[in-house]
């Protein structure tokens, strides 16, 4: 608990450095936030290069942002960055007309997700149901992918992606839900298949 208040009081402090205009306070929102909007970009683009500009691009904007308009509050900042990096997506697809491609995890970025608590057994059975989600996802209509990249991976609240987004926290949840049951029958219906 006085971790989580010390963690509150660091981002209200960096929150008023960065209505100060500090580039300092910039540069550690940037530290903090890059791998995950990085990771939200590249999950959209599925190509390095492409994925390493446009997040220069979003911390640009970004701080292009602050510069000219004032921030409420952290999370603000971090819904913020996130809505910024869904538009350049879109815009960077507008202009480039290219089809969007999903890579979750590639031969050089393998994507693992690793719970130390679990038994060898579960390990091995949540590697097999994370390649069947893998293979899945990319199959799921766009909307439901980007809400469950920015709720599982990216560990956004709903009030946040709802900010991102431009829908309601309630139409989140639905979307949401919609999207982690689709992704559930389509990942059952291959266990059966290869029954």
């Amino acid at each position: 608990m006085a971790a989580n208040l010390a963690k509150k009081f660091k981002e209200k402090q960096l929150l008023q450095q960065l209505k100060s205009h500090d580039k300092e306070a910039f540069i550690k929102v940037y530290d903090q936030y890059v791998q995950d909007v990085y990771r939200f970009v590249y999950f959209k683009v599925g190509k390095e290069a492409e994925a390493q500009d446009l997040t220069s691009m979003v911390f640009l904007k970004a701080w292009n942002y602050i510069q000219t308009n004032s921030l409420t509050d952290s999370k603000t900042l971090r819904a913020l960055v996130y809505k910024i990096a869904r538009t350049s997506i879109i815009d960077h697809y507008r202009e480039s007309s290219n089809k969007l491609e999903l890579s979750l995890d590639d031969e050089n970025h393998p994507l693992e997700i690793i719970d130390d608590k679990q038994s060898l057994d579960e390990k091995v059975d949540q590697k097999a149901d994370l390649k069947l989600i893998h293979k899945q996802l990319p199959l799921l209509k766009e909307e439901y992918r980007e809400v469950i990249v920015l709720r599982f991976i990216d560990d956004l609240a709903l009030e946040e992606i709802a900010e991102v987004t431009g829908k309601s926290r309630g139409n989140i949840r639905v979307i949401l839900h919609r999207a982690v049951a689709a992704l559930k029958e389509m990942v059952e219906a291959e266990m059966k298949d290869k029954k």
